[in-house]
């Protein structure tokens, strides 16, 4: 009787036979998608701590921004979509404010916190929610699939099939590297199982992949299983007290690119995860200013505590694929997430080599995005080209989103479709220009 009430209560909640989910469905989506994005937990403190900021702390702010992010997302917006620090901010935050710029990390704390609380505002005013209803369904469409080539190409990379070259930019990388065998092994697991249809392949290819690593000795056992979380105190609230130096010209600058960067790269990220997940309806995403809502709230939860803008994560895409539909994927990620600050050791087994093939496979199941794209009208099909080969090739998401919306205004007026060209696209038109202005003028 006890367990009918529980399972009806959830049914209510996020609504799971409506989305022709259950339980063990999205606990099992939730738990891959965790799997797939825990590596932030370690990747995070060690870019920040680059700039001077305490690793621990970081590791600490990081989860807890994470654990906010999703719980925020799955009881205001109930989307299966985990929300955590952002890679590309903490890269801009680290290489290009502190170490090129020559911003101490604590002031440009300070600079993250005016962007989030602005992010908010416009949350709560529903002008991220007008922009993204604004956008064309065939811009929609390359986003979901120049994300899904951008995470396989970091999926390639992290497994050292794909590395860097001098004369080519990048090459094959060398097979006699033990680890990579282990990502080879993950992509044709995990292949094998959807070819069956086995449900859960994905996660399914995670586990025995991790385990072949432990075996080999190619992932190393950790020290120790169980660690408390470390201290926030180095970075708690510094970007509060450090609010004075926003005096200085050149922080408004910082707070304008972090403003636009955050606002596209989860505009962006999101659509993508929705069209893959089939939630989009009449170009539209249900529920769309709660979610942004929830991210604004997990950025500004974030900016206090001391980590960069925190960011709908294109990871999510792997639980979606296991079969997540509602909120509680998001509610499981971020649970797990709470049980990580305990056992933050165990995290290390599971390698880029091991989440690499995952994020191989989903970027397939997301490409495939392009059939729906009107390729047969060059006014649409370019734009929609530079933005689904924009996002990989320049290794960030708004760069490739700018690319559409430069062209996307110009071609359709040539092609005398003026009049279906809104007022938010044009508006876009003119801030991707700004944006690519700042980002290549200021100091880098």
């Amino acid at each position: 009787m006890e367990e009918t009430r529980t399972i009806d209560f959830f049914d209510r909640t996020f609504h799971l036979s409506e989305n022709n989910t259950n339980i063990k469905q999205e606990c099992l989506a939730g738990l891959t998608t965790f799997v797939s994005m825990a590596y932030i937990l370690f990747v995070n403190p060690s870019v920040l701590g680059v700039a001077g900021m305490d690793k621990g702390a970081v590791f600490t702010a990081t989860a807890l921004s994470a654990i906010i992010g999703c719980f925020l997302m799955g009881i205001l917006a109930n989307y299966p979509i985990a929300i955590a620090p952002g890679l590309g901010d903490n890269a801009f935050f680290t290489y290009s404010v502190v170490l090129a710029m020559g911003i101490p990390w604590q002031k440009a704390m300070a600079g993250v916190f005016v962007a989030s609380v602005l992010f908010t505002i416009l949350s709560f005013l529903k002008v991220r929610e007008i922009v993204i209803n604004a956008i064309p369904k065939d811009l929609k469409y390359a986003m979901a699939a120049g994300i899904g080539i951008f995470i396989s190409f970091v999926g390639l990379q992290g497994g050292g099939i794909i590395v860097s070259s001098k004369s080519s930019l990048v090459e094959l990388g060398s097979l006699t590297v033990p680890t990579t065998w282990i990502t080879i092994f993950g992509i044709f697991l995990i292949a094998i199982l959807m070819v069956k249809k086995v449900p859960g392949a994905i996660f399914i290819g995670l586990v025995a992949t991790t385990l072949l690593g432990l075996l080999t000795g190619l992932v190393k056992m950790p020290d120790h299983l169980i660690s408390m979380a470390p201290s926030l105190e180095p970075t708690f609230g510094v970007g509060i007290k450090f609010l004075p130096t926003m005096t200085d010209p050149k922080m408004w600058a910082v707070v304008l690119i972090f403003l636009l960067v955050a606002f596209f790269d989860t505009a962006g990220t999101l659509v993508g995860l929705a069209q893959e997940a089939g939630l989009m309806k009449d170009n539209k995403m249900p529920r769309i200013g709660r979610a942004l809502m929830a991210d604004s709230l997990s950025m500004l939860g974030g900016a206090v505590m001391g980590t960069t803008p925190t960011s709908a994560y294109v990871e999510s895409s792997a639980g979606i694929a296991v079969g997540g539909k509602t909120g509680l994927t998001a509610i499981v990620t971020g649970t797990l997430f709470i049980l990580s600050m305990a056992f933050s050791p165990l995290l290390e087994v599971v390698t880029t080599q091991v989440t690499a093939a995952a994020l191989i496979v989903v970027g397939v199941l997301m490409v495939s995005a392009l059939k729906d794209i009107e390729w047969d009208k060059f006014e649409i099909a370019l734009p929609s080209f530079l933005v689904a080969i924009g996002i990989p090739l320049t290794y960030n998401i708004s760069y490739g989103i700018a690319f559409g919306f430069l062209t996307y205004p110009i071609l359709m007026v040539a092609a005398g479709r003026r009049k279906e060209v809104n007022v938010v696209m044009w508006s876009m038109f003119f801030v991707f220009i700004a944006l690519l202005y700042i980002l290549n003028v200021l100091p880098k």
